[in-house]
């Protein structure tokens, strides 16, 4: 943690607060990055790792080469910079993180961030994600490893946030001053809006991912997308002991319980 020293007669800043959303593919992440971005006190970054993951793993992503020029692709180095960095006039540090890229990567820094876990019915990613990523397997959603990496941090004494894309597209204001109050940070009305288009926070990757986000305004609501199709069953099968064992400990909509 990092502590900024106080200029002239300005209030002493709280000591930074660095939190990691996990997520996996086509969970809302973008919008929930932009929702944090919209918080004067708050610097966002976009998968600081997808370089990395992309170098060590050799996977055909879209845009991968760009995205491999474009950013520092040894992670270990990403977190380390990024937990060292001076936060300038902003308390909280807000990193996208997507659970997938945590390969071949010292997860100690962890212990120095504050986690959360976001997740999404798979019967309702899998159909999105498939159109990116057309023979996506379970490693792709990032389901197992968001709940081994649940399990571990909670043996080693955190308490994990997670948050369901659904519960909080029910009831976006709910859902976030649950989580504001889980991070024990104050929930503001701003983090429900923000302007259409890009974010100079944006990865390169954006043009191929964030069509929809860049046209929004704040959250949508939630909207079930019938018409599952067969041939993705089988990953189904697969993604769906792991969302249920985190979906069980989400936040709940106020509004719709």
């Amino acid at each position: 943690a990092l502590r900024i020293r106080a200029k002239h007669n300005k209030k002493i800043p709280q000591i930074m607060k660095a939190v990691c959303l996990w997520s996996g593919p086509r969970n809302v992440s973008t919008a929930l990055m932009y929702s944090f971005a919209a918080r004067a006190d708050t610097r966002v970054v976009d998968e600081p790792l997808y370089g990395h993951f992309l170098r060590v793993t050799g996977a055909d992503h879209p845009g991968r080469e760009e995205v491999m020029a474009a950013m520092n692709c040894d992670g270990d180095r990403v977190m380390r910079d990024l937990l060292a960095s001076p936060p300038g006039d902003r308390d909280i540090l807000f990193m996208k993180q997507m659970a997938h890229h945590l390969v071949d990567i010292d997860p100690g820094f962890m212990q120095e961030t504050t986690n959360i876990f976001l997740v999404r019915d798979p019967e309702q990613m899998l159909p999105s994600l498939t159109i990116q990523l057309p023979h996506a397997g379970l490693s792709d959603t990032g389901l197992k490893m968001q709940w081994e990496l649940f399990e571990d941090l909670r043996s080693r004494g955190q308490n994990p946030a997670v948050v369901d894309s659904r519960e909080l597209l029910l009831d976006a204001p709910g859902v976030l001053r649950q989580l504001c109050d889980h991070l024990d940070i104050d929930y503001t009305d701003n983090m429900l809006n923000w302007r259409t288009g890009p974010r100079k926070e944006d990865g390169v990757w954006a043009p191929f991912w964030y069509h929809a986000v860049h046209k929004s305004t704040g959250f949508a609501p939630y909207s079930h997308k019938s018409g599952f199709p067969d041939h993705l069953a089988p990953l189904l099968a697969e993604c769906a002991p792991w969302y249920e064992k985190l979906k069980e400990r989400a936040f709940r909509a106020y509004e719709a319980h």
